[in-house]
């Protein structure tokens, strides 16, 4: 993974990041054009955006945050690639207000279904800014790694309600307000007329290894990083990962 996710950071992207960087530049090849154009839909501060415009691709952010526009800007123009970074106020539901229909290459979904009042309206809308054979990058929270989590930390009445809820969360203090597994991310992104490409599991170890061991073992970060990596395609691993990650293709002919 290259430099801009790095280094502790990287933990929590890694995954995510190098299949991206893989589509985009497959995506390169089959367009034959160099530039491509890319939607970040809740991308907030450019955590996939900037390093996205480091490779020469035009990125729009749409983020219902001004905060979080203010911060990809100065971001954005720290990393030398503001001429490639446009901020835009919105949210996946409205999304057509601010973004056209079937005009991007590449749209990333990110830590969106989790907030929106109904996911399969971010989905479907996801799908339509796609041109056609545009490929989706889809991120959202696993059901698995909080019960598992709270199960390690003790909190078993809370690891079993949130087995046991439609939403997957475990109280109701729980941040999050919708959990999903890898069958209904998948099914989410197929009903709405997407090819699932692949499905991998996301910080599948990294928010169970205590940080004093990776941030002091010598080699440890990058041991564990490349552990997430081997583990990401594993079927096996999906139902304990933080989170769930989906690639997929618009299918209609271009």
């Amino acid at each position: 993974m290259s430099d801009p996710m790095r280094p502790r950071a990287s933990l929590r992207t890694a995954v995510v990041w190098d299949v991206l960087k893989d589509a985009l530049d497959q995506r390169v090849k089959t367009t034959g054009r160099d530039v491509l154009d890319v939607l970040d839909t809740g991308g907030g501060s450019g955590n996939f955006a900037v390093p996205a415009a480091h490779l020469g691709h035009r990125v729009t952010v749409v983020d219902p945050s001004p905060n979080a526009l203010f911060a990809l800007e100065r971001r954005a123009a720290e990393a030398g690639v503001e001429d490639r970074v446009k901020g835009v106020q919105g949210d996946a539901h409205g999304l057509f207000d601010v973004a056209d229909r079937d005009s991007f290459d590449v749209v990333l979904c990110h830590g969106v279904l989790e907030y929106v009042d109904d996911p399969a309206v971010g989905v479907r809308n996801a799908i339509g800014a796609l041109r056609p054979s545009g490929v989706l990058s889809l991120l959202a929270a696993g059901l698995g790694g909080a019960v598992l989590a709270r199960a390690l930390a003790g909190h078993f009445t809370e690891a079993r309600r949130a087995l046991g809820d439609p939403a997957g969360r475990w109280g109701d203090s729980d941040p999050v307000p919708r959990r999903f597994t890898a069958d209904q991310l998948t099914g989410l992104v197929t009903a709405a007329g997407l090819r699932v490409d692949a499905v991998h599991g996301v910080r599948i170890f990294a928010d169970l290894v205590p940080g004093v061991l990776v941030d002091t073992e010598p080699g440890a970060l990058e041991a564990l990083l490349r552990l997430e990596a081997a583990a990401a395609e594993q079927p096996a691993f999906h139902s304990v990962a933080t989170q769930l990650h989906v690639l997929g293709t618009r299918q209609d002919a271009a």
